[in-house]
């Protein structure tokens, strides 16, 4: 078959199946034209799930019935400086959107220039083009694609259902919201408006508005913000909490020069930044925004311009990681508010049960003391209508005296708390229940910690920061220590040993499969050594040789840090309590446990006042 030149037709076609995959491309290119347009407002309709209807109405500059007839041809665009590919400053710059949603449906286009007298309007009908007439418009532009696909009606066999066209069509519309806080955006699919958007300030604020319109409250209330700048680029943005993940990394928001983009370069650069703040399997929510001249961006790798590759891929990720690192070192001991809002949802008011029979056998013993009560007593002490009646309420009291004295396990401080520890974040230790759980008190809540849970960071943290300045330091046990763990657990110690030794342990070789345990990190203490030993070997043989070093050495401090802390069943004094508290707020990450389950939740005294009726 000899070689032919195609048809402009098949040629539009083509092209339309690189850029337009399913009605949330089109839905994208229209808003990417309208937000480079200078549009404060847009709207967007879809019906069928953008199959039959889509339309996107800007208060954008408009055109001219010049541009509106050029607009609908191929790589016809006024977004290219000099045709420079490697100095792009707008979202779209190929100019082939129009043109090739014209090719495979019923385009419409409607504009007014702005400060133009009238309007007018041009259809591409299955590429076939009409003339310009003119129209009734206010200044900006209104776009309505009709009959998607149905110049290639094959297409729409690969078309999802009508539901889950119209998630992606938000999930478009919400990640180029998110971009441009300062857009007021409004999307309607069929008959209902699924979001509505107010134009927010363009600020850090005004950002962190819009990114809580969109990634929740809990986003709102846990946000940290980002900000990190190097070598001509500029990281910014909000990031939650290591208490704040999800399932799933579909919260993980990159942003370009104000493109959202999808980069395998965020993915590592937050596993390296949150690193064991993050239980395995979860993952954080973030929205980043990095700004970079254009020259060292290439945005012109992927049809649908959803991937992005720098120049210097390395810096960007290194400014990543230091910036997002800087703000959760600096929350300290903060953890998600969500776990208090669960606390609060889990306790339900319980519908008062009818009276049994064991209950009003109670009270009739009450009423029987008070009845043998001498009926002289009442009257022996009246004194006036003014005065006090004694000897009638004391014995209905005394029936719930049992309950005024504070068990041993619940009493944290017989005395009042001191004032000053009330203002401490994590406020003034009052209780340990189940010698497992602190209550503590503040000036608005009740926090309640998990001793062992909280122990484990700080120990974790202080075997890090050892290890940082080069090496935990030991203490001699008076007699080894033999532990039986069979060969191929013995011969992995005896492997590791150099790395052991970092970390403080010293272990030898004994025999076969046992070793001689003869130093510990003092840090540990009194610590059950074979047990720590053990579980250090079904750790070391869990990570992969090829894991870096330091990977493995915090993976085994955390091990130990669980075994040197503080364990569930150990009854603290107030002291001890209160100290393990101002630890935790001067200890970074102390918010979650080196497992990512965070260590505390805070009840706050107006929820718990709304839950009794208070409020």
């Amino acid at each position: 078959m000899s070689i032919r030149q195609l048809s402009p037709e098949t040629i539009n076609r083509i092209a339309a199946g690189e850029v337009v995959e399913r009605p949330a491309s089109v839905v994208k290119e229209l808003v990417e034209n309208a937000i480079d347009a200078g549009a404060r407002d847009v709207e967007v309709v879809t019906a069928g799930g953008g199959l039959s209807l889509i339309r996107v109405s800007d208060d954008g500059c408009g055109m001219s019935a010049e541009d509106l007839a050029l607009c609908v041809e191929r790589h016809a665009t006024s977004k290219l400086s000099e045709e420079d590919l490697f100095d792009i400053r707008t979202l779209g710059f190929r100019g082939e959107a129009l043109p090739s949603i014209g090719s495979i449906a019923r385009l419409e286009i409607v504009t007014q220039e702005r400060g133009g007298s009238s309007g007018c309007a041009i259809i591409v009908d299955r590429g076939a083009k009409g003339p310009i007439r003119p129209a009734a418009i206010n200044s900006g532009t209104r776009i309505e694609v009709t009959d998607l696909f149905s110049a290639t009606p094959a297409r729409l066999k690969f078309m999802k259902s009508e539901r889950s066209e119209n998630l992606a069509v938000s999930d478009v519309v919400k990640r180029l919201a998110m971009a441009h806080p300062q857009v007021a955006f409004t999307l309607v699919t069929g008959e209902r408006a699924s979001l509505k958007l107010p134009a927010c300030k363009a600020d850090a604020d005004g950002l962190l508005q819009r990114l809580g319109r969109i990634m929740g409250r809990d986003f709102l209330a846990d946000a940290l913000e980002i900000a990190g700048e190097r070598d001509g680029v500029r990281v910014a943005g909000f990031a939650g909490l290591p208490t704040l993940n999800r399932g799933d990394a579909s919260q993980q928001f990159l942003f370009v020069n104000g493109r959202p983009v999808k980069d395998r370069l965020v993915v590592g650069a937050l596993r390296a930044a949150y690193g064991d703040t993050v239980p395995r399997g979860r993952h954080p929510l973030v929205a980043l925004f990095v700004d970079v001249d254009p020259r060292e961006l290439d945005v012109n790798v992927h049809p649908a311009k959803t991937e992005v590759r720098f120049r210097d891929a390395g810096t960007v990720r290194s400014i990543m990681i230091g910036a997002i690192r800087h703000a959760l070192e600096g929350a300290g001991h903060r953890a998600s508010a969500r776990g208090g809002q669960d606390t609060i949802a889990t306790l339900r008011p319980v519908e008062p049960a009818a009276p049994s029979r064991t209950t009003g056998a109670a009270w009739s013993g009450v009423s029987s003391r008070v009845a043998s009560v001498p009926s002289s007593s009442p009257l022996s002490d009246f004194e006036s209508p003014q005065g006090r009646v004694h000897g009638f309420a004391e014995p209905v009291q005394a029936a719930f005296t049992a309950f005024s004295a504070t068990g041993a396990d619940a009493s944290a401080d017989a005395e009042p708390a001191r004032a000053d520890l009330m203002d401490s974040p994590l406020g003034a230790a009052r209780a340990q229940l189940h010698e497992t759980y602190i209550v503590s008190q503040t000036r608005d809540a009740v926090v309640i910690v998990d001793q062992h849970a909280a122990h484990e960071r700080l120990v974790y943290q202080k075997l890090k920061a050892m290890l940082t300045e080069g090496g935990v330091a030991r203490q001699g046990l008076l007699i080894p220590v033999i532990v039986e763990l069979g060969e191929e657990g013995a011969e992995t110690l005896a492997e590791k040993a150099d790395e052991l030794l970092e970390l403080g342990l010293v272990a030898d070789r004994f025999g076969p499969g046992a070793v001689a345990v003869r130093e510990v990190p003092a840090l540990l203490g009194d610590t059950d050594v074979d047990g720590l030993v053990r579980d250090l070997a079904d750790e070391i043989l869990s990570e992969s040789d090829d894991s870096a070093l330091k990977t493995r050495l915090e993976a085994v401090a955390s091990r130990m840090a669980c075994h040197g802390s503080v364990r569930a069943g150990r009854r603290l004094t107030a002291s001890e309590m209160n100290a393990l508290l101002r630890e935790m707020e001067a200890t970074p990450f102390s918010g979650q446990c080196n497992h990512g389950r965070p260590t505390y939740v805070e009840l706050k005294l107006s929820d718990i006042e709304r839950l009794f009726g208070r409020r």
